[in-house]
């Protein structure tokens, strides 16, 4: 997946976070305003030497669980165009809070590369209540649509919790991979702009090995200039939003220079 969607074999991906869609409580009224800030952002990640670019819903909160309206589809989808419109590198698309459908309609009819859905297999406990996993769904979706489009799936996602007290499993990562045909794993912190444990990091990268999971490995939060040499001795890709924000505001705008410091630091 590393080598056919990024062309490269360890991969920087930036986040595009888009302000409140249009229906959203905190939409400031400008649509028009909202891709402009959308095409900066890309042109900023962009210049700054990422290998691919992810558009998010990022300012829809309180998230709909798994199945956004269809105008939430139709902002996604023009916002994603712009951004592939804009960029030369790969463009993924994640619909919080969960609606992997939405997110392989939006990127199939935009041209993007890529999706995340944060969670793929299994069910998890969050601020949107219990999220069950669609794989069966947005995996037939995509065959339908016959659209070439990867699906990133989310490990242990953040903002959520385990239904259950077990650990951190090689089956359940194995299960995302080998029956929910995911394309690549993505292991996170507790939160937006929360580092990975380590140790969590290095047992899902054990595990890989172990179930011999031909996928790649990404470090889904938290990733700074300081920690992502450290953190791609374990994974394969970083997918990177507050970092590469001026001042390390998760709210303002892409840093052309954070971005570039981020991106040398992963390639020494």
């Amino acid at each position: 997946m590393l080598e056919s969607t990024f062309g490269t074999d360890q991969a920087v991906v930036g986040m595009v976070h888009l302000p409140a869609l249009p229906g959203a409580p905190k939409f400031d009224g400008s649509f028009d305003e909202l891709l402009e800030r959308a095409r900066r952002d890309a042109r900023a990640l962009d210049a700054g030497g990422v290998d691919g670019v992810m558009v998010e819903n990022f300012g829809d909160a309180p998230f709909y669980p798994d199945d956004v309206p269809k105008h939430v589809v139709a902002s996604m989808t023009r916002a994603a165009t712009a951004v592939v419109d804009e960029v030369d590198v790969p463009v993924g698309v994640n619909v919080l809070r969960n609606d992997g459908e939405a997110a392989i309609s939006a990127a199939a009819a935009a041209g993007a590369d890529y999706v995340r859905v944060n969670v793929h297999t299994g069910a998890r406990v969050t601020d949107q209540g219990v999220i069950e996993g669609r794989a069966h769904e947005t995996v037939r979706l995509r065959d339908r649509l016959d659209a070439d489009v990867a699906i990133m799936a989310d490990h242990d996602v953040k903002h959520s919790a385990a239904l259950a007290d077990d650990e951190f499993t090689a089956e359940s990562m194995a299960d995302g991979v080998e029956r929910g045909l995911a394309d690549a794993v993505i292991v996170s912190g507790p939160g937006t702009g929360a580092a990975v444990d380590e140790s969590d990091l290095r047992r899902a990268a054990e595990r890989r090995e172990a179930y011999g999971l031909d996928v790649p490995l990404f470090v889904g939060s938290g990733v700074t200039a300081e920690s992502v040499g450290e953190l791609l001795r374990y994974a394969d890709g970083v997918i990177v939003g507050t970092a590469l924000k001026e001042g390390g505001d998760v709210d303002a705008a892409v840093s052309t220079a954070r971005v570039r410091e981020l991106v040398d630091a992963a390639t020494e």
